[in-house]
């Protein structure tokens, strides 16, 4: 809880200097198309904020390796400027974690994610796992890299995010 409330505190002094900067949110075109109808946009509910506040800390990653084994794809992305979920951190995390395909995941060649012709990130695979870190994006990737977001979610869902063996391209022009 005191890493909770420490990183809260630092995060919370950052969002007050910054001000409320997914205005994309609150265009009447954006929530029509939600259908959320006049509903303000909040970044975070606090509602689901107080919820969600004993699994935070919680380490997740020890359920990975089993869906890894299991040949279950996994895809793990972040911003390049993501402030909460940095990709360094998430990068390291999936790098040290434990599962068969480990070794061969961290020797795994890192290749440029194309959009359009046009490097959008990183990716790094080997097996089920993929790790993308996207180009000038933030904690909400799809807000701030809309097409390189839907190509990575099309791409991974139609299983064609990785490279093939004869090292194809990762993404369609």
């Amino acid at each position: 809880m005191t890493s909770l409330y420490k990183c809260n505190a630092i995060f919370s002094r950052i969002m007050s200097i910054a001000g409320n900067i997914n205005v994309w949110y609150h265009k009447k075109t954006v929530r029509d198309a939600l259908g959320v109808g006049d509903l303000d946009f909040v970044s975070c509910s606090s509602t689901v904020y107080d919820a969600m506040m004993q699994e935070w800390m919680r380490n997740l990653e020890v359920g990975i390796p089993a869906l890894l084994e299991d040949e279950i794809q996994v895809l793990v992305y972040a911003g390049e400027e993501d402030l909460i979920c940095n990709w360094l951190g998430n990068s390291r995390w999936v790098h040290a974690m434990e599962w068969s395909g480990q070794n061969e995941f961290g020797a795994a060649s890192t290749i440029p994610f194309l959009v359009d012709g046009t490097a959008a990130g990183t990716l790094k695979s080997h097996g089920p796992l993929a790790f993308l870190k996207v180009n000038e994006a933030g904690h909400m990737v799809p807000m701030d890299q809309p097409k390189a977001a839907l190509q990575m979610l099309t791409n991974w869902m139609q299983g064609k995010l990785t490279p093939k063996k004869s090292g194809a391209n990762v993404s369609p022009k």
